[in-house]
């Protein structure tokens, strides 16, 4: 028996479907918190030392935290190299303004402090802000687009063209969809700044917070109501072998008018996750109101997750639908590596993945507890 034979192909392409909606719930949850911070840094912090003090409660994480999109990035290509061709080529300038938002953060970190400068201070704050924002923003927009439907189509060589534009990627449900990833993600910032501060700061993200979190679960319905009413669903009426080769066109797709909904139908259970994306955002922010905040940013997490599975568990088995022409959408059968690939793979993450969780918890063991003035004073390396 070769090894790789221990675990069959189809099961391998559904533990790589789970694992890479693992790393993506990690990375939206570990580096929301950072990109939420950056967002309410020049609105929270009211002085200078103030506004050190929040950039010092994520300064000594977020280089950790961003192991979550290397993460994410390398699943996409190791396991599901034709999903990673379209969206890396057709959301290509849209990856590279969420590029340029990621520099500006270690960049603003290391040079914000190095002059007395107002001027020179403030205009970092900012950056900080853009650096937030702009991932924040497009992340949430990339979401709506892929449950919208992206226009590619697959050649019978497997190549991959990309038919649309940046500007066609700023559709209104897509619009959408990013207002809420920067209204949740507020939420998250908010939680851990609640954490990680006192007064005056802790006041001013524990309102932002309440708001925020209410704003999530409103959000977050709109979404679910637009997506059952005036998006179109796919689904998959023959052809697809789940142990097949990876040949998207061999497949026979139809669309229907109930949205994506259809999964949710066939086995209520499920219902439970997008049940978590609407309640728990509520649950953080009555926590935040009752100045509970780490049990606000656990619950904003399971917010998250949710709100994230939610789209997972909708579009299942497709992972990329095309606009046009339903045939040539990638799912989890037909769209994945080899299975020697996701085989060898499976194994490198079994002893990483572990180890990353391993060494993110002992980071914030070490580095738990609040920041404060006296923190800031008393130590050289703060920013």
């Amino acid at each position: 028996m070769i090894l790789h034979d221990l675990i069959s192909y189809d099961v391998l392409r559904i533990i790589w479907w789970l694992l890479l909606g693992i790393v993506l719930v990690g990375f939206a949850v570990m580096d929301g918190f950072d990109l939420g911070t950056g967002m309410l840094l020049p609105f929270v912090g009211k002085t200078d030392l103030e506004r050190r003090i929040v950039i010092n409660t994520v300064g000594p994480v977020w280089e950790g935290n961003q192991v979550w999109l290397i993460l994410a990035g390398g699943s996409i290509f190791a396991a599901w190299p034709q999903l990673y061709a379209v969206s890396f080529s057709g959301f290509y300038i849209a990856m590279f303004l969420v590029l340029v938002g990621i520099i500006l953060r270690p960049v603003g970190f290391k040079y914000r402090s190095k002059r007395e400068s107002k001027t020179w201070r403030s205009t970092w704050d900012w950056l900080l802000f853009v650096g937030g924002f702009v991932p924040s923003l497009i992340f949430g927009v990339a979401m709506g687009n892929v449950l919208e439907g992206v226009p590619f189509e697959i050649k019978p060589d497997m190549q991959v063209f990309y038919r649309g534009s940046f500007f066609g990627l700023l559709n209104p449900f897509a619009i959408l969809c990013g207002v809420l990833s920067i209204v949740m993600l507020l939420t998250h910032g908010a939680s851990w700044l609640a954490v990680k501060t006192d007064d005056p700061i802790f006041s001013r993200v524990r309102k932002v917070g309440m708001i925020t979190g209410v704003l999530t679960t409103i959000l977050y319905g709109l979404c679910g109501l637009l997506l059952n009413v005036a998006t179109t669903g796919y689904h998959i009426t023959g052809g697809v072998v789940a142990n097949g080769p990876s040949n998207p066109l061999m497949k026979q797709v139809a669309t229907n008018a109930s949205g994506w909904l259809d999964n949710y139908h066939q086995t209520p259970i499920l219902w439970i996750v997008p049940i978590i994306g609407l309640v728990a955002p509520l649950l953080a922010a009555a926590c935040l109101a009752m100045r509970k905040p780490v049990l606000a940013i656990i619950a904003n997490g399971l917010g998250i997750a949710g709100i994230i599975a939610s789209v997972g568990v909708a579009m299942f088995p497709f992972i990329l639908p095309s606009t046009i022409d339903p045939v040539m959408s990638l799912t989890v059968w037909d769209s994945s590596s080899s299975h020697f690939t996701l085989f060898v793979m499976l194994i490198v993450a079994i002893i990483f993945v572990p180890t990353v969780l391993a060494y993110t918890s002992w980071v914030y063991k070490i580095l738990w507890g609040k920041v404060s003035v006296k923190t800031i004073e008393g130590n050289k390396q703060s920013y």
